[in-house]
């Protein structure tokens, strides 16, 4: 068989002219690899800023919800305590008139009433307090007047003017 060898080629020697454009060439990429490099440091910078902005308008943001939030179930629970405060005249007003109703009917009809207006605050986690007996509390009551009482200890309530009213531990009337 017939083979034929490729001849071999010589590597030369670069010349001057090339090893200078070859310089150039090197010199040129480190200037690029530089200004890339600082490039990239200044996204870096700019992205690790724009991320901190981002947490804090999140933190914030997330702050606002809890906020607001807090805001709207107090403005409730405060429409809900001012209704239920200005019913209780109404029942105070009823209850005295089943202590002056003049027939059996009357006073009976009232007192259906009262039980059911009881029933129905009770359902709405409202409680009355103060009873006649029970000791004073400058927190929760309010003194009309001040009484020397045998019958009665110390810091003791003697009678009851207005009922008060509290849910939980919020109070809606002393």
């Amino acid at each position: 068989t017939d083979m034929q060898q490729e001849p071999v080629q010589e590597e030369k020697e670069p010349s001057k002219k090339d090893k200078k454009k070859e310089k150039k060439e090197i010199e040129a990429l480190k200037i690029e690899n530089r200004h890339l490099s600082e490039a990239l440091e200044k996204s870096n910078g700019d992205l690790a800023e724009a991320n901190d902005k981002y947490l804090r308008l999140f933190a914030e943001f997330d702050n606002y919800k809890k906020r607001t939030a807090q805001e709207q179930k107090t403005v409730y629970s405060s429409a809900y305590m001012d209704a239920v405060e200005a019913l209780l005249p109404v029942f105070d007003n009823i209850e005295r008139a089943s202590a002056y109703a003049a027939d059996e009917n009357s006073k009976n009809g009232l007192q259906m009433i009262i039980n059911n207006f009881r029933e129905t605050l009770g359902k709405m986690g409202i409680e009355s307090y103060g009873e006649v007996g029970d000791e004073f509390n400058a927190e929760i009551h309010s003194a009309v007047m001040h009484e020397e009482n045998e019958e009665f200890g110390e810091n003791t309530i003697s009678l009851v003017l207005q009922r008060g009213y509290k849910k939980g531990d919020r109070v809606i009337r002393y």
